[in-house]
Formats: C-alpha cells, structure tokens, sequence
C-alpha cells in the first residue's frame, strides 16, 4: 500500500479548507465563502542597526533570516540621514522576507509545531496585543535559535526580528479565531 506524502504547508492549507472555512462561515454567518478570512502573507522583518557598519555581522544576519524563511530577504536602507544615530541615507539598516502560498504555510506550520514550544517557560501567546485594528496581527520574537534551520554553533549573537500576519479580515475578532483555528497557541 502506497502511502502519500503530505508536505508541511499542504497540511496546514487542505486545515484551512477543511475545518478553519466551515467553522468561519458557522461562528460570523457569513453569507459568501469569499468573505471569510484567510492568511494573504507573512512579514519576517529584522532591524540591523546595530550591525550598519559591520558587513560580516550583516550578512551573517541576512543568511540566517534567508535560512529560517527558505527564501532570500531584501535588505532595506536608510531613506534619510540622522546625524544622531550616525546614519547616512541609503545605508543598509534592515532585511525582510514576505511568504505567500505554499511558503508561508510551511512557516507558519514550522512556527506553531516547532519553533514557538521550543521557546522557555511558553504559556502561549498573548490574544489581547498584536492587533492593528485591521486585522492584522503582529509578533515579535527574541530570538532565532528556536528556528532548528539555525546552527547553534554558528551563530555569532542573538538577535530578534519581527512577524507580521497579514489578513482579509476586518476586525481584529475576526483575525483572532482565524489564527486561533490555524494552530496559534494564544493564552486561554
């Protein structure tokens, strides 16, 4: 008997076809599927001001972030100089990642199944910050060693970047139980 192999994202998608759209259309009664809300992408960003004048720091950073998304970031730049923050414009200050489709359903499954227990003393994550108002959701993590893309060894320091979840819904209910029905472990 031949057995099919199910990828990663394919689960976490055929989930949100499966279960999470019925139990949308149940709990908000809406009246066309095309009204419920889905995961449109997922924003992996990280500020390296820090490491604006170390170049090996700043790529070492930019490969760790390609390593944990599978999928090359964009460095941003400075779009003006600040004498304070000894900034000059176009100076590399950042990278970011957006994952859409099957990628970001294989993320968004790595970050629920694998990286986010691996986190100390993880009670879950707080439901009641995050939010935009637009229904959009937001999470900041310390730090990137719970990724198992990532080489303890190899790392030169810890460093923190942001993950933003972008959505069709239009409150922040209603992106709320759409993450909680994909697999987020919020606090009860």
């Amino acid at each position: 008997m031949a057995t099919k192999k199910i990828e990663t994202g394919v689960r976490l998608k055929d989930k949100y076809v499966n279960e999470v759209v019925p139990a949308l259309l149940k709990e908000f009664g809406y009246k066309n599927i095309n009204e419920v809300p889905k995961i449109e992408k997922i924003v992996l960003s990280m500020g390296l001001g820090a490491e604006k004048d170390n170049s090996k720091s700043f790529n070492i950073a930019v490969e760790e972030l390609a390593s944990i998304s599978g999928q090359k970031p964009v460095v941003t730049s400075a779009k003006k100089s600040i004498a304070n923050f000894k900034l000059r414009e176009g100076q590399k200050v950042g990278a970011k990642v957006t994952l859409r489709g099957n990628r970001m359903y294989e993320f968004l499954d790595r970050l629920i199944a694998i990286a986010l227990p691996k986190v100390r003393d993880f009670r879950g994550i707080d439901a009641t910050t995050g939010f935009d108002g637009r229904g959009n959701y937001s999470y900041g993590i310390k730090e990137q060693l719970i990724f198992p893309e990532i080489i303890y060894d190899k790392i030169e320091k810890i460093r923190g970047f942001d993950i933003n979840f972008v959505t069709t819904a239009k409150t922040d209910n209603e992106a709320r139980v759409l993450l909680k029905l994909m697999g987020m472990p919020f606090k009860a």
